[in-house]
Order: C-alpha cells, then sequence, then structure tokens
C-alpha cells in the first residue's frame, strides 16, 4: 500500500497534469517571437511616422548580426525555460526530458515555426506593404523617365528588409521598391530625378554591401 502511494506522488511530481503541451506552445510562441521585437517596433515606428522611434530601433537594426545574436537568446530562453519546467516537477534528468519529449517537442517546434514564419512569410509581405508605384501613369506624365534596377544587398535575413525599403524610399526620385527573397531589392526610379550611383551610394549600404545585379 505504501509503495503505490509512493508510485502516486511520484506521478504528481512528474508533472502529468492537463494543459502542458498548450502551455508548451504558448511558451514557444513568446520565445519565437523574442528576436522579432525590434523589427516590428521599427516597422510600427516608421507606419504611425514617429521620427524618434524610428530612429531608436533603427540603431540596433543597423548590427548585421542582431537577428542571430536574437534567435539565439530566443533558443536559450526556451532551453531555461524547459529546465525550469523539468527541475519543478521534480524530474531534472535525461530520462525526465524522454519522459516529457511532447511539451519539449512543441517547446521547441513552435519556436523554431514562428521564427521561419518571420523570416519567409511575415517580414518579406511586410517590407512589400508600401511597394506600389507612386507613379499616376497619365499622358503627360513622367513614365517614359522611369527606370529600374536590382539590388543584392548582403542583409542577414529577412528582418532588415524594412529598414534597406525605409532607407531608398527616403531618396527623391525612388518610385517604388519590391523586396524578394533572399537579399534582392527591385527598385523602379526617375531617371531624370535621380541615378543609380545615388542609390548605391546610401549611408546603409556601408552597413549591408549591395551591388547592381
Amino acid at each position: 500500500m505504501a509503495e503505490t502511494n509512493q508510485k502516486d506522488c511520484c506521478r504528481k511530481k512528474a508533472g502529468n497534469k492537463p494543459g502542458s503541451a498548450d502551455k508548451g506552445f504558448l511558451a514557444g510562441i513568446f520565445y519565437g517571437l523574442i528576436p522579432h521585437t525590434f523589427c516590428i517596433a521599427f516597422v510600427v515606428f516608421s507606419v504611425i511616422g514617429a521620427a524618434t522611434g524610428t530612429l531608436l530601433f533603427k540603431r540596433f537594426l543597423l548590427f548585421p548580426y542582431f537577428f542571430q545574436f536574437l534567435v539565439f537568446l530566443s533558443f536559450l530562453s526556451a532551453t531555461i525555460s524547459a529546465l525550469v519546467y523539468l527541475k519543478r516537477n521534480g524530474i531534472l534528468s535525461w530520462r525526465g526530458a524522454k519522459r516529457k519529449w511532447k511539451y519539449l517537442g512543441i517547446l521547441y517546434g513552435t519556436t523554431i515555426f514562428i521564427n521561419l514564419l518571420f523570416f519567409f512569410v511575415i517580414f518579406p509581405a511586410v517590407a512589400n506593404l508600401g511597394s506600389a508605384s507612386k507613379t499616376v501613369s497619365s499622358a503627360g506624365d513622367f513614365q517614359s523617365s522611369l527606370a529600374s534596377l536590382t539590388l543584392a544587398v548582403d542583409i542577414p535575413c529577412s528582418g532588415h528588409a524594412p529598414l534597406v525599403i525605409n532607407e531608398l524610399k527616403g531618396i527623391i526620385g525612388v518610385d517604388s521598391v519590391k523586396f524578394k527573397l533572399p537579399n534582392l531589392f527591385e527598385i523602379s526610379y526617375d531617371s531624370a530625378r535621380t541615378s543609380p550611383i545615388t542609390i548605391i551610394s546610401l549611408d546603409i549600404f556601408k552597413t549591408f554591401k549591395a551591388i547592381i545585379k
């Protein structure tokens, strides 16, 4: 009888509680979002026209491998969370990790999924939100002076695309900019008002090298 009670106690310690998988899923979303908070904030401030906020987050985004560091931080945070979870349930061991493979799989799987979702779907989509041409097509307009070029920019990930586009659109004469994975920027510009040399001379390309394709 005493042995049965002891087994029951161990089961309770093992943390077999309903909803643990949901907690792993929510934690994975949280740690997956961590690397992208600065870019999200930069986009938001750009949209609402808050120059001070945009400048603040731009300084962080100018670090070439800022996102890679934050992705590493997200997995480190997820690992610490997993260790705390196992310790709290009295099963901080390899055997305990094997018993809780479902929770850990959901935690890390969600973290990976959120990162991939941002890099390959959300950031490219957000970068191209305002990519439509500003030129109105009508008789007598300057459509004939429109030209195009494609830049290959050495950005470490698509999270930096909104920053690059924001800088390109600040050039007088740039009509539209479209981002394409992994690092291409298709630019339409008025050749009477700007030139490829002016475009590629932007200060941001001192940090992220660019070449004309």
